[in-house]
């Protein structure tokens, strides 16, 4: 029996990799691209045009409307789009932002094709999807009698990393030293199995601790 094929949009300014994409995924029996885009705007007309996608592959820097514009505006107008991020470095800043900006996943542009399968068909399936050098597995909410045991400073902790301080400026905040912060960052690290500030940012918001 043949499943229905997932309904993806791919939206990058650089049109050779663009259409480098869509043609390998368009190889896979379970997608099927339905528009290309180089930008936000230029992607507002096809979602007008063409059957709507359930996952959009939004690449970040792009001219005219970035990819921060674009899932902001695709998360107001479409909620039910999964919008996928695409990005050439492993930069936590720009994942946080677009994160908060309503993408429910980020993967690297150097992943390949098998790989950025598996992230199309996780968000689809389960909402979410980050790369594994941020966590080193799937970010997943958790239930709340299973929730970990923060203490009252590594929850605002928590809280101050969903915002752009450094954390420098995060123990100005909560006047303590930097190594007292590195000690909050490495017990949360340990409790959630996490490696990275993203991955502390995307557990507070898919655990709804924090909203944006």
């Amino acid at each position: 029996m043949q499943t229905e094929k997932i309904l993806i949009a791919i939206v990058d300014d650089h049109t050779l990799f663009r259409n480098g994409v869509a043609s390998l995924m368009g190889e896979f029996d379970e997608l099927k691209v339905v528009f290309e885009a180089g930008n936000g705007e230029q992607m507002q007309h096809m979602l007008a045009k063409h059957p709507l996608p359930q996952v959009i592959l939004m690449d970040i820097n792009m001219p005219v409307m970035d990819g921060y514009l674009a899932t902001k505006w695709v998360k107001e107008k479409y909620p039910q789009i999964k919008v996928l991020a695409l990005s050439m470095f492993e930069d936590d800043k720009a994942v946080i932002r677009m994160i908060k900006s309503g993408a429910s996943g980020y993967v690297l542009k150097e992943s390949k094709p098998r790989e950025l399968l598996e992230a199309i068909k996780t968000i689809n399936e389960k909402g979410s999807f980050i790369n594994e050098m941020v966590s080193g597995k799937l970010i997943r909410k958790v239930a709340d009698d299973g929730a970990p045991d923060f203490s009252k400073k590594e929850f605002e902790f928590l809280r101050l990393c969903c915002s752009e301080l450094t954390y420098k400026e995060i123990a100005e905040q909560l006047f303590v030293s930097p190594r007292t912060v590195d000690n909050y960052r490495e017990s949360l690290f340990l409790k959630l199995n996490l490696k990275t500030r993203t991955g502390l940012v995307l557990y507070a918001i898919q655990n709804e601790i924090f909203k944006f």
